[in-house]
């Protein structure tokens, strides 16, 4: 393919290329870390209920925590679909620089949700040791965890913010 053909290719189809790139990209590394965050969780915790399966309730919450991140992906990759009218099937006409945005938009949360599931899941983890060593204290070790969420919580914000002020 020649240069020109694949430039006015991208002019063409670029728009709606990027703004679904960004949905994918945003639900992709977001998925990603959280599996990598709920997975980190469940190793742990396997080796706590085996020495006391009355503790596998406990355990499941700290180990659902980090999974957040996922649906966070989720919902932002959903609502570009929405707005440029994938769902609906009726594309939007987007230009490049509209698509272009979109992408940006997907970053905060492709990005954040993605490092942070990881720490939530770390800090999750360790949160089984308190279970194992001093279970009356359980609701320290979510709390712990739970301050993770702060930052995904506010990437979140910024992404659909980002993408619902998008001029169409």
């Amino acid at each position: 393919m020649e240069w020109t053909n694949f430039l006015g290719f991208i002019k063409q189809y670029g728009g709606p290329i990027f703004a679904i790139f960004g949905a994918g990209f945003a639900a992709f590394m977001a998925g990603m870390g959280s599996a990598k965050g709920v997975g980190l969780v469940g190793e742990v915790s396997t080796g706590l209920v085996t020495e006391d399966p009355d503790k596998f309730g406990r355990t499941l919450i700290l180990q659902v925590i980090p999974g957040t991140q996922g649906f966070y992906g989720f919902i932002t990759a959903l609502i570009i679909l929405s707005r440029i009218g994938l769902l609906s099937g009726n594309l939007k006409p987007l230009t490049l620089y509209q698509g272009l945005l979109f992408l940006a938009a997907s970053l905060p949360v492709a990005f954040v949700e993605y490092s942070s599931a990881i720490s939530q899941g770390k800090t999750a983890a360790a949160g089984i040791q308190i279970i194992a060593k001093r279970p009356e204290k359980f609701f320290d070790g979510v709390i712990y965890a739970v301050m993770v969420e702060t930052y995904a919580v506010l990437a979140l914000i910024v992404s659909v913010l980002m993408i619902v002020n998008i001029p169409l």
